[in-house]
């Protein structure tokens, strides 16, 4: 017999049903493991992200872990760990984590979910010689952010790389060894959208995570940049992935709501 269980839950994170948005799994714990057990479990998972939690007094530290590196912030596992929490650990209307990018509180309002995290503007950047052709862009990158006839090339902690339609971006067909030499944790691509105010992709392959379903850390950096552009605080987007997912956001300065729905997926234990 195995000495130690891990609870598990497999939550899709932006969807309203299951089999879309993003899956995460999330293991609640006692007390930590050492750190090379949880990558090792995020490994076996092999999804986008697992997160484990352990509950300290009202709040809960909070990690997330790809398959291969343990990141600062992840929106969908953190809406997936809330799920977890306010419908069936400790039923309720609100959880606060600490986590490596501060206190991040989550609300939830019947079937929706919002996310307060930490906004990141894009910014003029000096562009990697290969990325916009990594992207399946046959076009010459733009220097420092500047315009190009079809896109704009900005960054935060990820490459910001904004197309003029929704159709550039579904079309693109991303060379995934090639950004795997990108100089930026990932790359978001966006556009304006036909139904909703903006679209986009997220490619993170260095990190374990080709193609990303719905990411909420992403929006960190659209909303602010979505905002300006377009002169309004709340926004509707949808990243159009395979999986696809929706998101409704509102810029706060400071700060950006990211809201979403969530379902299970399925529950069970890992042996250790």
């Amino acid at each position: 017999m195995s000495a130690q269980q891990i609870p598990v839950f497999q939550v899709d994170a932006f969807a309203s049903r299951v089999f879309a948005g993003n899956p995460a799994a999330i293991c609640p714990l006692d007390q930590w493991l050492a750190d090379e057990q949880m990558q090792a479990i995020a490994a076996e998972n092999n999804l986008s992200e697992t997160a484990f939690f352990v509950r300290n007094g009202d709040t809960y530290h909070l990690r997330w872990f790809t398959p291969k590196v343990e990141v600062d912030l992840c929106g969908h596992a953190t809406l997936a760990s809330a799920f977890v929490i306010l419908t069936q650990l400790a039923p309720g209307d609100a959880v606060r984590f600490q986590t490596k990018s501060g206190i991040l509180e989550v609300s939830r309002d019947g079937e929706l979910f919002t996310l307060d995290f930490p906004s990141r503007p894009p910014a003029e950047c000096q562009v990697h010689k290969g990325l916009v052709a990594a992207l399946g862009s046959a076009e010459k990158p733009p220097e420092g952010g500047q315009d190009s006839p079809s896109h704009i090339v900005l960054a935060a902690r990820d490459y910001l790389v904004v197309y003029e339609s929704e159709e550039d971006v579904r079309a693109l067909q991303p060379n995934m060894e090639a950004l795997k030499q990108i100089d930026r944790f990932a790359v978001i691509v966006t556009a304006p959208g036909r139904e909703v105010d903006f679209v986009s992709r997220f490619f993170a392959p260095a990190k374990g995570v080709p193609e990303d379903p719905v990411t909420g850390s992403a929006h960190c950096t659209l909303i602010p940049y979505w905002s300006k552009r377009l002169g309004k605080k709340k926004l509707h987007a949808y990243q159009v992935s395979p999986r696809g997912g929706e998101l409704w956001c509102e810029d706060r300065g400071e700060r950006v709501r990211i809201s979403g729905k969530a379902v299970r997926f399925l529950e069970g234990r890992i042996y250790l």
